[in-house]
C-alpha cells in the first residue's frame, strides 16, 4: 500500500482530552494521521489524568460543542465519526439529537470506566438514551471489561446479539497488559454483525505501554471506514495496524528502560507486512495444500461462458481458461463441462471449471474454481483428494487471508475496476489495495480480475500481479485473438 496519501477522508473524533497524551483525543489525532485521514476534534471533556489514575471529568458546555459543529459540518463534513468519552447525561442527548443529522458512518468506542481506574463520566449515563445511541451508530468497539459493563448482570453474548441487531459490534480482547492476557499466548477479537460473526486471532504481544490502545482501535476501524473498506476489511486492517503498534510499543518500552511502567500507546504506519496480519478463526475451514499450478506466471487468462469461445481460444496457447456456466439447466452443464474437458485434453492450457466442482471431478478437469460463498458448502477435501486444483474468489485482505488458510493454487483478486459483468458495488480494490494484496501474498499466485481491459492492463501488471483474468476484454473485442495476442505482449514487456 502507497502511504503516500493524496486525499485525506475527513473523520471527526468526539471524545475527551487526555492531559497525559496517552488516550482520548490525543491517541486519535495520532492513528488518523498514521492511517492517512484528516480528523476534525469536538472535545467532550477536559480530564485529569495521568498513566497512574483518571481524577476528573470537566465537560464542555453544550453552547461550545454545538457552536464547533455548526462550524464543521459546512467546512469539513465527515465520512466517518468516532465517539469517545461521553461526559454526561446532556451531551448523550445532545448526541442523539445531532448524529441524525449527517449521513456519516459512526463508530463508538464505549469509554465508560478508565484502564488506570475513575469513571469517564460525572454521572451515570441513562440506560434508556445509551439504547437510543445504540440505534444510531454502526459500528461498536468495546472491550471484555466494557462488555461486562454494559452487560450489568445480564450474560454478555445475549448483549452483543441484542446490540448487533442494529450496529457491528467488534468485542477486543483486551488490554493488552490485563492480568488474565499474562499466561496467553493468543487474544481473540470478535465482530458480530446481523448475518455473520467474524473472529480473528492473534498473538499476545505484551507490553505496558497501551494507555490508549482502546481509542487507537475504534479510530483505526473509523480510518479505514473512511478509506471505503468494508467492516470485514477494516477489522482485518485494523487489527494488523493494532499488532504492528503494540510492537512498536514494546520496542519503545524496552529501549526507553521503562520496562513495567505504564505508557503511551505508540501508534505505528499503515500496515504492509504480512506478519501482523491475523489469522481468521474459521472452523470449517482446513488447510488442505492444492497441488500447484507448476507456474507463477499464468499471464492472460480469459473467463469464458461457452463451448463456442473455449473452442476458439484453446489453439492460441494460453496457459489457463475458465468456463464459467451460468444459469443452465444441470444436464446441459454436464454435458459442456464433459465436452470441455475432452476439447482441452490435446493442448497444455489448464482447464478450470467455475463453481461445478462435482462434474469437474467425474470429468477429470485440471481445477475447479469457487467463490468466497462456495467455501463452506463445498466438500473441499473431495477436490483436493480428486487431484483437482483449486482457485478461489477473494475481495479484500479479510478474505484474502482466509482463502491463504486453505492453501489453493491460485487467489483471484477483484474486482480492480467496476465490471459489466457483476454488480462489484463496495468491493472495489483498485490499484493500490491490489499492490497492498499482492505483497501479503508472496508464496499463492494471484490473479487480477475485473474491469481490465488492454489500456488498463500495463498498470496492472505494475502491481506485481503475473496474471490477469478478462472477460468481455476478449468475448467483446471486434478481433478477439488479435486482442488475445496484444495482451500476451504486455506479459512479455513486463
Amino acid at each position: 500500500m502507497n502511504t503516500t496519501f493524496s486525499f485525506r477522508p475527513v473523520i471527526w473524533t468526539i471524545a475527551g482530552s487526555d492531559p497525559s497524551g496517552g488516550a482520548g483525543i490525543q491517541a486519535d489525532i495520532k492513528t488518523a494521521h498514521a492511517l492517512g485521514c484528516e480528523i476534525c476534534t469536538l472535545i467532550m471533556a477536559n480530564t485529569v489524568q495521568n498513566s497512574m489514575k483518571f481524577s476528573k471529568v470537566n465537560p464542555t458546555a453544550i453552547e461550545v460543542l454545538q457552536a464547533q459543529w455548526d462550524a464543521l459540518i459546512k467546512d469539513k463534513p465527515p465520512v466517518v465519526i468516532k465517539i469517545g468519552l461521553i461526559a454526561n447525561n446532556q451531551q448523550l442527548g445532545w448526541l442523539l439529537q445531532q448524529l441524525p443529522k449527517t449521513t456519516a458512518k459512526i463508530v463508538w468506542d464505549p469509554v465508560l470506566k478508565a484502564t488506570v481506574g475513575g469513571s469517564t463520566s460525572e454521572e451515570a449515563l441513562d440506560n434508556s438514551k445509551l439504547k437510543q445511541l445504540l440505534g444510531l451508530i454502526d459500528v461498536i468497539t468495546p472491550n471484555r471489561q466494557e462488555v461486562a459493563y454494559l452487560a450489568d448482570g445480564s450474560p454478555a453474548k445475549t448483549l452483543l446479539k441484542e446490540i448487533s441487531e442494529n450496529a457491528a459490534v467488534i468485542a477486543t480482547g483486551g488490554t493488552q497488559n490485563s492480568s488474565d492476557l499474562s499466561e496467553m499466548s493468543q487474544v481473540s477479537d470478535i465482530c458480530f454483525t446481523q448475518s455473520k460473526t467474524l473472529q480473528l486471532v492473534s498473538p499476545v504481544i505484551k507490553t505496558n505501554f497501551s494507555h490508549g490502545s482502546g481509542c487507537s482501535f475504534a479510530t483505526a476501524i473509523a480510518s479505514f471506514l473512511s478509506h471505503d473498506y468494508l467492516l470485514r476489511d477494516a477489522f482485518m486492517q485494523a487489527k494488523a495496524f493494532m499488532n504492528k503498534s503494540f510492537e512498536l510499543s514494546r520496542q519503545v518500552e524496552i529501549d526507553s528502560d521503562q520496562s513495567g511502567s505504564y505508557g503511551a500507546f505508540v501508534q505505528a504506519s499503515w500496515p504492509v507486512e504480512q506478519e501482523y496480519y491475523p489469522v481468521v478463526s474459521n472452523q470449517t475451514i482446513k488447510a488442505l495444500n492444492f497441488p500447484s499450478l507448476e507456474t507463477n506466471k499464468l499471464k492472460l487468462y480469459p473467463v469464458i461462458d461457452s463451448l463456442y469461445w473455449l473452442e476458439r481460444l484453446l489453439p492460441l496457447g494460453l496457459e489457463i481458461i475458465q468456463l464459467r456456466l451460468k444459469n443452465l439447466p444441470i444436464e446441459e452443464v454436464r454435458s459442456q463441462i464433459k465436452q470441455a474437458v475432452e476439447l482441452a485434453k490435446p493442448y497444455e492450457t489448464r482447464l478450470f471449471i467455475n463453481d461445478y466442482w462435482q462434474e469437474a471431478i467425474e470429468f477429470g478437469a485440471y481445477g475447479v474454481h469457487l467463490g468466497q460463498e462456495d467455501l463452506e458448502e463445498t466438500d473441499l477435501n473431495a477436490i483436493y483428494q480428486a487431484g483437482l486444483r483449486l482457485g478461489i474468489s477473494t475481495h479484500g485482505s479479510y478474505e484474502l487471508k482466509l482463502a491463504q488458510q486453505i492453501q489453493p493454487s491460485y487467489l483471484a483478486i477483484g474486482a480492480i475496476f467496476p465490471t459489466q459483468t457483476k454488480d462489484m458495488s463496495g468491493q472495489i480494490q483498485g490499484l493500490k489495495n491490489l499492490a497492498h494484496l499482492v505483497k501479503l501474498n508472496p508464496e499463492i499466485p494471484i490473479v487480477a480480475i475485473g474491469g481490465i481491459n488492454l489500456e488498463r492492463a500495463p498498470k496492472v501488471l505494475e502491481t506485481g500481479v503475473k496474471s490477469i483474468a478478462v472477460v468481455t476484454a476478449i468475448t467483446k473485442a471486434d478481433k478477439p485473438e488479435q486482442a488475445v495476442n496484444e495482451f500476451m505482449a504486455l506479459f512479455e514487456q513486463s
